[in-house]
């Protein structure tokens, strides 16, 4: 085992502190930082581990946890959340900040680049009452938290305050292994080290957010990851390459060509194959199917068309097995007069949310039958396939074999009660039907016998070797996300078994072996072969595409729970095929998107359907731009209305939409519609280098599918924009001499430019108001396939003199009562407990009795959803997942006990509405001003204290508005004031306006 450090590098000071900390045995070299140790990287990678296997880990925390398990101590969980923070929100600070110190020499400036670490650093550890991090005696993640800090530290004049902090650092840096590696790496001179310096200077310029870090576990769901505003430190060579940039025009860059049918793979050409989950044909999409895989997958389809790739996009229904026999027999049809009706409701719904598919097919067609049985027997003539006799669950009532989905029981593996014949939702196993216990027939509610057929299987342990082989390759070099990686490791580290790939039905592709002519392929061998037909029934030429791995890349785009079938099933299908098939390298799974506190669900009316989202009269456009916006990437997320409508009003309609409408109308109004003359200071270059590191980031997110993430740097964008115009004042300096006027023009002529960059960047977003604002802009039609070539290129396309067309709003609020109209209409049959107010009195367990103490049966569901979120959380606790997922799936935990204990008519503990001081419910009973008086009235004292507090809110609000702020900035200080008059409201006796509580169903 060896270990590579360079001089300087600050990071190498962690892993040889650890190193010696451990007193695991290692042999150390050092070399120069340009030197690429790790063969496969295309850049140098320091510090750098190489195993005995041949294997180089390369993330300096990896190596220390790699060390401390060497070591044979186990890392917690709070060392491994401490570790996760220094690497996410500690060290990007403290690099900025090393940059800004050493090479620019702003010093002073570093204080407000580390206040937010260092005060939750110091904040954390003062509420603890050991010396160290996590224990009395020092952890691996005090050592590694102060080697991130000591180049800072270690100069007094840097950082002030934080006490707790400074005596905690003195500690750790008594230990020898600190000592050593500071004086190995940095000479023991800190920031002064002649080496820290030459080590900076072949680093990129650090970009990092202010670092107002307010500690882990505070990132909504429903927000994008880093939320806020990022304060680019930009180097002067960044400002003079943005103008250089900005300078170039449209004609010195590259067009991308339009797209023509049929598409097919060309030489030299980055040819990307995008697929999304086949939907079910006989189930109406929910907003969670549509998000999970069409939707995703469009938007980085008309990203990559912008990129300038040679994309194609084919998607098509799902329409074989037992599901749609029993919908046929529902509806009187037969089951292609379903598939025929149900092909139409899905190809309409994708078509209004403007998915834009190449090809969008269906699975029963020749061309499936052909390819499918070819595969079938590739199969079969190499060994692949066996046969057995199996125990299949058939309900004598519906006289049929029941297909895994029409059988309910309870898991052999963990007693979940509603697990299906195929696997357990809840811990995630396979399941044979017949395993279950307490089998039920989901379309008649019998019991279901044993009845004994013979079946053939993919015999997946012949092909683990080479599945794992294939594995290591593309999880290695593609963009995988980690639940898909997780997953899939999850099903190869338990074993694989054969898996059966036929069944006892009529409806589906029919199995072409004479001894099992009367079976017909299990829709998981069957259904993901229809990417392949659905291919071949778009060109003739399929193969070009899927027998080409050397020229394609494939891009799968899924939910979580289709994960294994994407990533194990079907990969050993085609590798056992043998014919040079294309296999998966990036394979992009979603978690779950719930409908506000619960799931959706057509049959109760709850959640809103693809055929119903049109019906709202909210444009598509801003369903994608929500849907986006809570994308979940990393964790389960929620629609609400309420906060789609904050979303539309603040993010839409006041940041995006209200500045590309400004530097419209300035351009109008002032300049008789034609782009005026821009002279640019320093101010406007600025601008340019910020908003061109905004567009690198959001095409380095982009490339990599961090779809809702870049979103946030588009509307990064919009607010650099709003306030440059703000501080600028356009509008007046129009007024002024001829210095002004000309100032008012380069302003409006930088706006206009960057207003024309959002719509390309919007395009694969919000495809129609993209097209609109480069209607109203007159936009060339070169600028989308320019500004997105290579690394992104801020260009002026709107160059002075060019004429723009009419500018009109781009976006509509979102008015409350709409809102309010939509939830109760898209609520469903809500249970009688979601009528009460947030927290009953708890003055009075008698009315909680009288009210919920006779839901016995809601009781005995929330019994089983406490057993099952329990659970939940000790998977993921063993598992060592990130901290804010726990925490997420403890508040759900927690928040199911405390409705458990209503509905067995407890007295559960007060539940505190979020943001409020007072001990009071959440709401009162509005029907009773006699009781909110007498739990309010006496409270003279904090009547008071409010009344100031109204009048203080009420001149901040003024003030904002005599300045003429941004409207959001007005909005949020006019919502504290209203908050703050309903409590003034409660505190005198009054009867106020309910109060709804976040998140709850009045």
């Amino acid at each position: 085992m060896k270990l590579f450090v360079s001089d300087g590098n600050p990071h190498c000071v962690k892993v040889l502190a650890v190193l010696e900390f451990t007193g695991v045995k290692c042999d150390v070299k050092h070399v120069n930082h340009e030197e690429r140790v790790v063969p496969y990287l295309s850049r140098p990678a320091l510090p750098a581990l190489l195993l005995p296997s041949g294997t180089h880990l390369f993330s300096p925390n990896s190596i220390c946890q790699y060390l401390i398990e060497l070591n044979g101590q186990e890392s917690s969980d709070i060392v491994n959340q401490w570790l996760e923070w220094e690497a996410t929100e500690l060290q990007p600070a403290v690099m900025q900040a090393l940059h800004m110190v050493v090479l620019q020499g702003k010093g002073a400036d570093t204080p407000r680049v580390l206040r937010g670490p260092l005060s939750y650093l110091d904040q954390s550890l003062s509420q603890r009452t050991t010396p160290f991090l996590t224990a009395e005696m020092v952890s691996v993640a005090d050592v590694v938290l102060w080697a991130a800090l000591y180049p800072i530290l270690s100069d007094s004049s840097l950082v002030s305050g934080n006490q707790t902090l400074q005596l905690w650092f003195e500690r750790v840096g008594m230990l020898a292994a600190c000592v050593s590696a500071v004086q190995t790496v940095l000479q023991g001179k800190g920031l002064k080290a002649e080496s820290l310096k030459t080590y900076l200077q072949r680093q990129p310029t650090t970009h990092h957010g202010q670092g107002q870090v307010q500690g882990r576990g505070t990132q909504p769901c429903n927000s994008p990851e880093g939320g806020g505003d990022d304060d680019c430190v930009l180097s002067e060579e960044e400002i003079q390459s943005a103008v250089v940039t900005w300078g170039k025009g449209l004609t010195d860059l590259p067009m991308v060509p339009e797209r023509q049918h049929p598409i097919l793979p060309q030489e030299g050409k980055r040819n990307v194959l995008v697929t999304s989950a086949l939907p079910y044909v006989n189930n109406v999409p929910h907003l969670g199917n549509i998000i999970g895989c069409v939707l995703s997958a469009d938007v980085f389809a008309r990203y990559g068309r912008l990129r300038g790739w040679n994309v194609l996009y084919v998607c098509g229904t799902d329409e074989y097995g037992t599901a749609t026999e029993n919908k046929a027999r529902e509806e009187g049809l037969t089951a292609q007069q379903i598939c025929d009706k149900y092909h139409a409701v899905h190809a309409s719904i994708y078509q209004w949310f403007q998915v834009d598919f190449d090809f969008f097919g269906r699975t029963t067609t020749k061309k499936q039958t052909e390819i499918a049985q070819n595969i079938f027997w590739r199969l079969h003539e190499r060994g692949f396939l066996l046969e057995d006799i199996v125990e299949q669950l058939r309900c004598e009532a519906c006289q049929r074999f029941l297909a895994d989905r029409f059988v309910e029981g309870t898991c052999p593996f963990c007693s979940y009660p509603e697990a299906r014949g195929d696997q357990c939702d809840k811990c995630g196993k396979l399941i044979n039907a017949v395993e279950l216990r307490e089998p039920t027939c989901k379309v008649c509610s019998q019991t279901p016998v044993v009845q004994s057929s013979k079946h053939l299987f993919l015999d997946l342990p012949k092909l683990e070797a080479e599945l794992e082989q294939w594995l290591e390759r593309s999880t290695g070099s593609g963009d995988w996300t980690a639940n898909a990686k997780q997953i899939t490791r999850s099903w190869v580290r338990d074993g694989l078994k054969p898996r059966c790939i036929t069944r006892d039905l009529k409806w589906g592709t029919p199995v072409p072996h004479p001894d099992f002519s009367d079976k017909v392929f299990y829709v998981w061998f069957d259904a993901p072969i229809g990417y392949l037909s659905i291919t071949a029934n778009y060109t003739d030429q399929w193969e070009k595409w899927w027998k080409n791995p050397q020229q394609v890349e494939l891009y799968n785009f899924m939910a979580k729970d289709n994960v294994p079938f994407h990533s194990v099933v079907f990969p050993c299908s085609l590798l056992g095929a043998q014919d040079n098939y294309t296999l998966v390298n990036h394979l992009v799974a979603t978690e779950y998107l719930n409908y506000e506190d619960t799931k959706f669900s057509k049959s109760r009316g709850v959640g809103v359907f693809g055929d119903m989202a049109k019906d709202t009269g909210i444009p598509s456009d801003v369903w994608r731009f929500y849907l986006l916006y809570l994308r979940p990437e990393g964790q389960d997320s929620a629609f609400s209305w309420v906060d789609m409508a904050t979303k539309n009003n603040s993010e839409l309609l006041n940041n995006l939409g209200n500045f590309i409408n400004r530097a419209g109308m300035f351009v109008s109004k002032f300049f008789e519609s034609c782009v005026p003359a821009m002279a640019l200071q320093q101010e406007d270059k600025r601008l340019l280098a910020q908003v061109g590191w905004e567009l690198k980031q959001y095409i380095n997110l982009m490339d990599r599918v961090k779809i809702r993430d870049a979103l946030k740097c588009i509307l990064n964008i919009s607010r650099h924009g709003n306030q440059y115009i703000q501080v600028n004042e356009p509008w007046k300096k129009i007024k002024g001499d001829e210095t002004d006027r000309q100032r008012s023009g380069t302003v409006t002529g930088v706006s206009v430019n960057v207003a024309c960059l959002l719509s390309v960047m919007l395009q694969p977003y919000m495809p129609t108001v993209s097209h609109t604002i480069r209607q109203q802009l007159n936009a060339p039609p070169s600028v989308t396939g320019t500004l997105l070539q290579g690394t992104g290129n801020f260009v002026c396309s709107l160059p002075v003199g060019h004429h723009i067309g009419t500018v009109s709003p781009l976006f509509q609020k979102l008015e409350s009562e709409q809102i309010e109209s939509l939830k109760k209409r898209f609520g469903g049959q809500q249970p009688k407990t979601t009528a009460q107010p947030a927290t009953t009195p708890a003055s009075d367990p008698a009315a909680q009795t009288a009210v919920n103490g006779a839901d016995a049966e809601r009781a005995r569901e929330l019994t089983l959803a406490v057993a099952e979120q329990g659970e939940k959380v000790r998977t993921l606790k063993g598992q060592k997942a990130e901290k804010t997922v726990i925490g997420a799936e403890v508040t759900k935990l927690l928040e199911l006990k405390k409705q458990l204990s209503l509905a067995e008519g407890k007295d559960p503990e007060p539940v505190l509405t979020k943001g409020k001081t007072t001990a009071q419910p959440a709401t009162t009973p509005a029907s009773d001003p006699a009781a909110q008086t007498a739990v309010n009235g006496a409270d003279a004292e904090r009547a008071r204290e409010l009344t100031l507090a109204v009048a203080e809110q009420g001149e901040k609000v003024r003030t904002l508005k005599g300045q003429k702020a941004e409207k959001t900035v007005i909005g949020a200080e006019v919502t504290k004031l209203l908050e703050l008059k309903k409590q003034l409201s409660l505190a005198e006796g009054k009867d106020p306006e309910p109060v709804l509580t976040k998140g709850k169903k009045k």
